[in-house]
């Protein structure tokens, strides 16, 4: 039986993770989670005989005692950050503190188990706006455009560093706007919900030429993608060669469809059977530090043969159903 430990695991993108392994592999898996940012013990599996989890905040290291009563691990996935990019504008200091020593406490801890592999989850927001019609493949050029991607590359970095430096087996991956059940309300898809439900006007940011757009990717497609890789790929671990440049593993995980923000807004409209009450706004006025489109290549995953298993509009409308059958979290 392998031993994972994921952190961020009371999280959206932590819990999903979480009951994916579960229901679909043997591993025992152990959670941490500060609970001091968006960790929610309502998304906790309760009782689980192959799941823990850990009380911990990432800010500070993971003590020897601690990590004696967490034992052995053969995978980690890092997923716990900051994540949202109003609050990282708002507030950018504490905020790119807080995902830079989340990096560094988990590598720290890296370096004293040593696991058989370490995926890093990162976003497709360090690379910046994709012009139109063009999609950001892996190792593109790093360009944030605000604190929160400008946290997400420093991770990367960092992580490449241990990499380079002390052999962790770092596996980056590059993922896109997440969609599916439990999700914070501030994310656009919830918010669509709560106000489209109740008929109130949804700000849409873009103007009548142009409206941002997104590539959206369920919570759960994204969990397996990163089982697919802890399955099936071996990190690429450094050699020092005068012949060739060799990089740590690095993938995007992407969504199906592209979609502009009306579009999206008059999808939820048409599964809730609700009218769709808009208005726009000057997307740079409004948004300063936002970019108008994030856009990934997907081919490296399918060509290692990654099938994602949830397809997006089916995805949507059962995160629809299950939240209004669980208003709670809208709340």
């Amino acid at each position: 039986m392998k031993r994972i430990l994921v952190t961020g695991s009371a999280g959206f993108v932590g819990a999903h993770i979480v009951e994916h392994i579960l229901a679909t592999t043997d591993w025992y898996v152990i959670g941490i989670d500060s609970f001091n940012h968006r960790g929610d013990s309502l998304r906790v599996y309760q009782d689980h005989t192959r799941y823990e989890i850990h009380t911990h905040d990432l800010n500070t290291p993971i003590s020897d005692r601690m990590i004696e009563k967490i034992g052995h691990i053969d995978y980690i996935i890092n997923n716990a950050s900051e994540s949202h990019v109003d609050r990282s504008i708002d507030e950018p200091v504490p905020f790119i503190q807080n995902n830079v020593n989340v990096a560094l406490t988990m590598l720290e801890y890296a370096r004293k188990i040593k696991p058989e592999k370490f995926i890093h989850i990162s976003t497709d927001e360090v690379y910046g706006p994709a012009l139109e019609g063009t999609l950001h493949k892996e190792w593109s050029e790093i360009l944030p455009s605000n604190p929160y991607s400008a946290s997400k590359a420093c991770q990367e970095a960092i992580c490449i560093s241990y990499w380079r430096t002390y052999d962790i087996p770092i596996i980056i991956t590059n993922t896109m706007n997440l969609v599916g059940e439990r999700q914070d309300k501030e994310k656009f898809i919830p918010m669509l919900i709560s106000k489209i439900n109740k008929g109130e006007t949804v700000t849409i940011h873009g103007s009548k030429d142009y409206i941002g757009k997104r590539f959206y990717l369920h919570a759960r497609n994204q969990a397996d993608g990163q089982l697919y890789l802890l399955k099936n790929i071996t990190p690429t671990m450094y050699q020092d060669r005068i012949d060739k440049l060799i990089i740590p593993d690095r993938f995007n995980i992407v969504g199906e469809i592209e979609l502009d923000n009306l579009e999206l807004a008059e999808m939820v409209a048409d599964i809730l059977g609700k009218e769709l009450k808009y208005e726009l706004v000057d997307f740079h006025r409004a948004r300063p530090g936002h970019d108008r489109r994030y856009a990934l290549d997907g081919e490296k995953m399918e060509f290692i043969g990654w099938v994602p298993p949830v397809k997006f509009y089916d995805s949507l409308k059962k995160t629809i159903e299950w939240t209004l059958k669980n208003p709670e979290w809208l709340i």
